[in-house]
């Protein structure tokens, strides 16, 4: 077995794991997740709440098995975009500066996501398996993760309006 497709495995496996422990964070403690997103200036923060803990635990279980890689890198590039825009970006790079923490870690998540897309989940994956894996990785997957990030672009601009305050 060529090491790329262990490295591929490593790397996929790690970041859905990251996703679904986050996931599975906000669906225990969803009252206070929701009540968070309200404080930092999201509109329907229940319905935010939702989009947010079944994207992370989807794309988490998807990367695990390697179903669907591309499509569930994309909504990691997504999450992290939101993160960024939202929380961390007003703190700087480094993850350790507080209150807000810096945007290393999810631009680390980010490119992962989208070396991970690129480059394909491996034959290691239920996407090899039932062979749609060369259909969705390369340029293909490239630009399904970059459509991530512009979804989340749209997500942002329709629910996410902070106080003047908490915009800089």
């Amino acid at each position: 077995m060529p090491e790329i497709d262990v490295a591929m495995l490593v790397l996929r496996v790690w970041l859905g794991t990251v996703m679904l422990a986050h996931g599975v964070k906000h669906l225990r403690g969803r009252e206070r997740t929701t009540n968070w997103l309200a404080s930092i200036g999201y509109r329907q923060a229940p319905l935010q709440w939702l989009a947010m803990t079944a994207s992370e635990i989807g794309a988490g279980a998807l990367l695990v098995v390697g179903l669907l890689t591309s499509p569930a890198s994309a909504a990691v590039v997504a999450i992290a975009v939101v993160a960024y825009a939202t929380v961390h970006h007003k703190a700087g790079f480094w993850v350790t500066a507080r209150p807000d923490e810096g945007w290393e870690y999810v631009a680390t998540l980010a490119a992962a996501a989208l070396a991970l897309a690129a480059v394909g989940p491996g034959r290691l994956s239920l996407d090899h398996a039932i062979g749609i894996a060369d259909d969705l990785d390369g340029w293909v997957g490239i630009v399904v993760a970059i459509a991530g990030a512009a979804l989340s672009a749209v997500q942002l601009a329709a629910f996410f309006k902070p106080s003047a305050a908490d915009a800089g």
